[in-house]
């Protein structure tokens, strides 16, 4: 049955994303090399979510883990640079399935000294504000196969990878270290796909990505392996129903503040991130309804090296949706759902092996209390979640070039 799986998604890889690799290969034996950089990535491997959505309805094995990308990095000038990457990723019910531009840029280097840098992205800038948002979308790049979800929550990975609009990254080295501040404004267009994964499969309405604020500023003190980081976002959805919907106009705010560390040094690094998120909803359910509420999310994570080829990994995660209802005792009372969908904490372990300077095998195991960050957040499932306890592994080589 694995090998089967593995054959078809194969084909499907081969027949979506070959005239993009080979429209770049052929431009890049046409420029400069030192102009014209192209990178790419192709993994595949096998997971499993017991007694949850997360992957698939059944909770059975699955080759829905599949990532095919390839970028550039083209140099018009000295301070004028063209970079985008074009994907092909299956995630089964965590993202829509199929090809996506992840970003597509205009980078301009405004300002420059010794001390200071000042960057400008016009077009489909990427997220540069989290810890990994900009890291996400390449497999060998991410600390684990499946990212933390009270911060990288995968319903919103298309969303969350950048926007359409402008950004600013600006760098500065003194006497008290490095500092990077990050402005982005944009917006993102949201699929149908999107809008079933979002709210829900009986919402055949327009979902809309109006606005979306972000700021984030870090801190490395000199001679320090120590990064700090403070993060604020701001952004507004809405909801046009159809003819017919089941579901009404709605608007919808997301807010977050984030703060994070990050500790790196020759053996041991060690992440974390704390994010209070502001859900506010007016609509949807019906006209009259409005729901506003705060939730809270934290992980820790360490790495460390064994060796050159295997690292190891642990993290301990706890998400809340409602910070004034952790248990789920209101969510149970006025929705009539299970209290455990207040809340989702993760453990997880994992491992990784260079086979090759190129060539990576990473493998990770997640228990699961709660169900919070399954999918359609705005309208849970209890019957296909209907179990508090649930597990989820992964394995997955990876290829770059």
């Amino acid at each position: 049955m694995l090998s089967k799986l593995l054959t078809n998604k194969c084909s499907v890889l081969q027949s979506s994303l070959v005239a993009v690799l080979m429209s770049l290969t052929v431009s890049a034996n046409a420029q400069d090399s030192q102009d014209l950089k192209i990178h790419g990535f192709i993994a595949q491997g096998i997971i499993e979510a017991s007694d949850s959505d997360f992957v698939n309805d059944d909770g059975d094995l699955s080759s829905a883990l599949t990532e095919l990308g390839v970028n550039f990095s083209y140099q018009l000038a000295d301070n004028l640079r063209l970079a985008g990457q074009a994907v092909y990723i299956d995630g089964g019910n965590r993202y829509a399935d199929g090809a996506r531009i992840d970003y597509a840029l205009l980078d301009w280097t405004a300002y420059q000294t010794l001390e200071s840098k000042l960057n400008i992205y016009f077009g489909r800038y990427k997220n540069y504000h989290w810890l990994y948002s900009s890291t996400r979308d390449i497999p060998h790049t991410r600390p684990t196969i499946v990212l933390p979800q009270s911060i990288y929550f995968d319903g919103f990975r298309d969303i969350a990878v950048g926007g359409d609009g402008v950004s600013m990254s600006y760098k500065h080295n003194s006497g008290l270290g490095d500092i990077d501040i990050n402005l982005s404004y944009g917006t993102s267009d949201i699929s149908d796909k999107q809008t079933e994964i979002i709210l829900s499969e009986f919402a055949t309405g327009k979902m809309t990505h109006d606005t979306d604020y972000q700021a984030s500023a870090y801190w490395q003190p000199i001679d320090s392996q120590w990064r700090f980081g403070i993060v604020g976002l701001d952004s507004e959805f809405g909801y046009d129903q159809s003819e017919n919907d089941t579901f009404y106009d709605a608007k919808i705010i997301l807010q977050r503040f984030m703060l994070n560390a990050l500790f790196e040094g020759e053996r041991w690094e060690f992440s974390t991130e704390v994010n209070q998120e502001r859900f506010a909803l007016d609509g949807f359910y019906a006209p009259s309804v409005h729901l506003d509420r705060k939730g809270q999310g934290i992980y820790m994570q360490v790495r460390y090296r064994l060796n050159e080829q295997i690292r190891l990994l642990a993290r301990q995660e706890f998400f809340y949706a409602d910070k004034d209802d952790k248990d789920g005792d209101n969510l149970a009372s006025s929705f009539g759902l299970p209290k455990y969908f207040g809340y989702q904490h993760d453990t997880t372990i994992g491992a990784s092996v260079e086979l090759a300077s190129n060539l990576r095998l990473q493998a990770e195991y997640h228990w699961y209390q709660g169900t919070a960050r399954l999918t359609p957040v705005v309208v849970p499932n209890p019957v296909i979640n209907n179990s508090e306890y649930w597990q989820m592994w992964a394995l997955q080589l990876m290829y770059w070039f």
